[in-house]
């Protein structure tokens, strides 16, 4: 087992949780040999020093924080190399009312302002489609607006 590899892994992780396609990416950075990731890698897992469950957790409280939907947060995830089996286990263990956090970000956005015209009632919606809402809960924040 290469030990410089290790310890940057471990360094890395270290100051936050990671994915395990993340960390592979910036050990490659590094200019680290791939062909020794896999070692590494089993040896972090069985550890438990690094976890995908773990790290999906995390990101999904950082972004529901910051007021992002769940298409963002799950679209976000599968960028950062998380199965969709990985996603669903912990959108599973989430109690987040989704209309909630809709209207949460459109009142913390756009205040008690009323829409103006069609004009301003679309750069609304296309706000709230950014940041991963559903039709449904976008509809539902913007009717409470009024």
């Amino acid at each position: 087992m290469n030990k410089a590899i290790l310890h940057t892994a471990v360094d890395l992780l270290s100051r936050r949780e990671h994915s395990i396609k993340e960390l592979k990416n910036k050990l490659l950075l590094r200019d680290y040999p791939p062909e020794d990731f896999d070692e590494i890698i089993d040896y972090l897992l069985e550890k438990n020093y690094l976890s995908n469950e773990r790290f999906a957790d995390s990101v999904i409280r950082q972004r529901i924080n910051k007021g992002y939907g769940w298409r963002f947060i799950e679209n976000e995830l599968k960028q950062k190399g998380l199965d969709t089996t990985t996603i669903m286990l912990a959108k599973q263990e989430l109690s987040i009312d989704w209309y909630q956090q809709a209207e949460t970000a459109y009142h913390k956005r756009f205040g008690k302002s009323s829409v103006i015209d069609n004009k301003d009632k679309a750069k609304r919606i296309r706000f709230l489609q950014y940041r991963g809402f559903s039709s449904d809960e976008i509809m539902q924040a913007i009717k409470t607006e009024v």
